[in-house]
């Protein structure tokens, strides 16, 4: 061990809210009534020394974590019952808004071919020896003997000052036994802005392949968490410098590289993917807006192509990019539903306000737009917006520009059109029972003729003057109004 192991006592600004310092004055209760010590552990100490917020409470007991649960909840009332998990040895309950995990101290030890730990009783230094990094195996007693001081035997507290990561026993073993803690360093770095200190780097690339042990529902976790980091870019990075991306996302790892011919090269669509997630995180939270970013480019090496004349060209690549968006999402096993299609119509559409910006507007142009995007044409914007990653001011100014006189436009359309999330005023149904048909290809011919009309202009989105163009259009066709 490093550091001092001797208890110290918490930083003089480390404030907790009431409520926390009701939960921990009944633990420590729990503790003496039980004739058992309570620690809080991890995740928890770690964010309150960070000041940053958590709802999140981990109790070690030396002893049964699920009777010091059941004690809790007796004391706190029947409004908070204890949910228990006896294989597991762990008890679970939400007090006031607190969720509260209790576990009996755990020793453990691994195979080679499993993550799954064989777990035996363990004292309090057992469990803190079993934890992923330095700043998660601190530890605050909830004992009286010496309440709230800090067990801290390998000087997390320091490592916290020092912003690292660092495993707090040697690093292959750490994840060798566990390899998906290789995706929790990169995750902890990306989330804290945090180093990960050189030994447990270098140990990660050379378990990189223990990650293939790891379920991609876990695997999946730790990436989402990355992406909902500020700046996410700095676990990408990681992950593609350990070469851990080119085994849990090689499509993304397959953006990497710049190729030069006749002396003209493209930029490199690795970097500007994860420059373009750092942009847009900007302006959302919302992580599917985030995948919309990553994927937005994810088929440009598959429709590379170079000629004298234009150089590096990638046509198509968002048409491809959105077709392979079910097929990652499977593998990934990320939601194959609403999401989905919504990252699916944002890699899709990505280059349509793009070109619009680089023309005179034309309102027929925004209509189209505003139909194939409907209610994610602000989603759709703000990731173009972050697709501005050229290294020229002036030619970022000039698109900024020409964004807001696009969205000035679009706003003036949607107020007089209301094209977002459009429905014909007239229907199917209506044209079929007026003309008498059944469904045919003449009501298809006539649907597509009215949608196209009032998105060039040439009829107002009024169900009136709809009907009169349809009535229009049927004699045209010889069709006359079924007799009632």
């Amino acid at each position: 061990m490093k550091g001092l192991p001797m208890p110290a006592k918490l930083p003089a600004t480390l404030n907790f809210s009431d409520k926390v310092k009701r939960i921990f004055t009944l633990l420590s209760q729990c503790g003496e009534e039980l004739n058992v010590d309570i620690y809080c552990i991890g995740g928890f100490v770690r964010d309150s020394i960070l000041n940053r917020p958590s709802t999140d409470i981990d109790i070690v007991v030396l002893g049964s974590g699920i009777d010091v649960a059941k004690h809790f909840s007796n004391k706190v009332g029947s409004n908070f019952p204890v949910s228990i998990f006896k294989s597991f040895g762990t008890a679970h309950l939400i007090y006031e808004g607190v969720e509260i995990e209790f576990v009996g101290a755990r020793k453990e030890s691994y195979r080679a071919d499993s993550r799954k730990p064989i777990v035996e009783d363990g004292s309090l230094e057992d469990d803190q020896n079993r934890r992923d990094f330095t700043i998660n195996a601190m530890a605050i007693s909830l004992n009286k003997r010496n309440y709230l001081n800090l067990l801290d035997p390998f000087d997390g507290f320091h490592d916290l000052e020092k912003k690292r990561i660092v495993t707090p026993l040697e690093p292959n073993k750490t994840f060798s036994d566990d390899p998906l803690r290789m995706l929790r360093a990169i995750r902890f770095a990306s989330q804290l802005n945090f180093e990960i200190d050189q030994v447990s780097l270098a140990s990660i690339k050379e378990n990189k392949d223990r990650i293939k042990i790891i379920s991609q529902e876990r695997i999946t976790t730790e990436l989402n968490k990355i992406i909902q980091s500020k700046k996410p870019s700095i676990g990408f990075k990681h992950l593609f410098d350990t070469k851990l991306l080119h085994l849990i996302f090689p499509e993304m790892a397959n953006l990497y590289g710049v190729e030069i011919r006749n002396g003209i090269g493209h930029k490199d669509n690795f970097y500007h993917t994860i420059e373009v997630l750092d942009n847009i995180s900007l302006t959302t939270d919302d992580i599917w807006s985030r995948w919309a970013a990553i994927l937005h480019d994810i088929s440009k090496p598959a429709t590379k192509r170079f000629s004298k004349e234009h150089g590096w060209t990638f046509h198509g690549h968002e048409v491809l990019g959105a077709k392979a968006v079910p097929k990652i999402f499977k593998r990934l096993k990320l939601p194959l539903d609403s999401k989905m299609k919504f990252v699916q119509t944002l890699v899709r559409l990505h280059l349509r306000p793009i070109a619009l910006t680089k023309e005179d507007i034309t309102d027929s142009a925004v209509r189209r737009l505003l139909f194939d995007a409907g209610d994610h044409i602000d989603e759709l914007l703000k990731l173009c917006r972050a697709d501005i990653t050229s290294k020229n001011e002036a030619k970022v100014k000039r698109y900024l520009k020409n964004y807001d006189k696009l969205i000035i436009k679009i706003q003036e359309i949607e107020e007089k059109d209301k094209l977002r999330n459009w429905q014909p005023p007239v229907s199917g149904e209506e044209i079929m029972k007026y003309f008498g048909l059944k469904p045919s290809r003449e009501v298809g011919i006539i649907k597509n003729a009215i949608r196209e009309a009032i998105l060039d202009g040439d009829v107002p989105n009024d169900y009136d003057k709809v009907k009169d163009y349809m009535i229009m259009l049927g004699d045209r066709l010889g069709m006359k109004k079924a007799s009632t």
